[in-house]
């Protein structure tokens, strides 16, 4: 017998790596549809571009979680940060009109913890199928140099599809059009560097402790499930009313509202025209965070902006209202380059 040394002793498990992918598949074949071609172990994924859909535009995106999983790892909580990443994704082409058709994920880890990955991927395969996206596949990398052993790292590719015709582009947004906000559920996936620092450092909280301003634990405020808009604006976008959509993200309303607007046009945003959820309040206050820097880092509770024309603004809220989520008109377009605030 060998005394060299084997990968197992370099810190990659083939054997963990081989049971995880086996115990992954049933997971995976639960969100397959009649496009779905291939199954989990082949070299690339199969996905037929769907009939139904006249000159088919495929719209892809590719994103992660960023630090919010630093609170996954201090709570042993995994399947939320999957939820998220799945529906970043799925809004991030959203906004140009696409329905997900397929997606597929990485996941980096120091030491394979077959427990961990599987409840990581049972995150992404719940949201998979919540969105009518097929998990098509997806890689777990063992790198035990690079990443510490109860760390990881999850990035999200996703592909959808929308009519030649019906994609958004910001094209039809005019003068005297509306905003309406949609609710976040949170945070969402973006400004956890920032609310880390605040809560764990100024507020010296831990994860158990109570969230002030709220009945949940810290842990459980800070990983809320990012939200997807898919489904309640699937009526809308059928409809063809929405002029324009915003993912409110990293850059908050003034980064990312003005990524959809036509040139020589901006817009009014009403502060007051939404409550601002108590996590955002106490993260303002305990940190000392000025209101424009708090603007730009979180959503501050609204997570998409919808632009129509005024009359079709009752058709937005009561879309969101059928859903259970909240919505305000929170200003409207005007001439001009900027998002300004009143």
């Amino acid at each position: 017998m060998s005394d060299g040394l084997s990968y197992a002793d370099a810190g990659v498990d083939l054997d963990a790596a081989e049971r995880t992918k086996e115990g992954l598949k049933e997971l995976v074949a639960s969100t397959r549809d009649r496009f779905t071609l291939s199954e989990l172990g082949a070299f690339g994924g199969l996905y037929q571009v769907p009939d139904d859909v006249d000159q088919p535009v495929l719209v892809s995106s590719a994103d992660g979680v960023g630090t919010k999983l630093k609170l996954a790892f201090a709570t042993g909580v995994h399947h939320t940060v999957g939820q998220c990443l799945v529906n970043h994704c799925v809004n991030d082409i959203l906004v140009q009109g696409a329905r997900p058709m397929f997606f597929l994920d990485y996941l980096a880890t120091g030491e394979m913890d077959e427990a961990v990955v599987q409840d990581v991927v049972r995150g992404v395969a719940i949201a998979c199928k919540e969105n009518g996206c097929a998990l098509l596949g997806g890689e777990t990398a063992q790198m035990p140099d690079f990443y510490a052993a109860d760390e990881y790292d999850l990035a999200g590719f996703i592909v959808g599809s929308v009519a030649r015709a019906s994609v958004i582009d910001g094209s039809r947004i005019v003068d005297g059009d509306v905003l309406v906000g949609l609710a976040s559920s949170g945070l969402h996936t973006n400004g956890y560097t920032l609310a880390r620092k605040i809560v764990f450092e100024v507020m010296e909280l831990s994860v158990d402790d109570v969230f002030p301003g709220t009945e949940h634990t810290v842990g459980e405020e800070l990983l809320a499930v990012h939200r997807s808009y898919v489904n309640v604006l699937d009526r809308p976008l059928n409809a063809g009313i929405v002029h324009g959509l915003a993912h409110v993200t990293g850059g908050g309303i003034p980064g990312n509202l003005p990524r959809v607007l036509p040139e020589g046009l901006g817009a009014v945003v009403d502060r007051d025209a939404w409550p601002v959820p108590a996590v955002f309040a106490t993260l303002q206050e305990a940190g000392g965070v000025d209101r424009a820097e708090m603007d730009r880092v979180f959503n501050m509770g609204v997570g998409m902006i919808v632009v129509v024309a005024p009359d079709d603004v009752a058709a937005i809220h009561t879309a969101a209202e059928a859903h259970g989520i909240d919505s305000w008109t929170i200003g409207g377009i005007e001439p001009g380059s900027e998002v300004r605030y009143r």
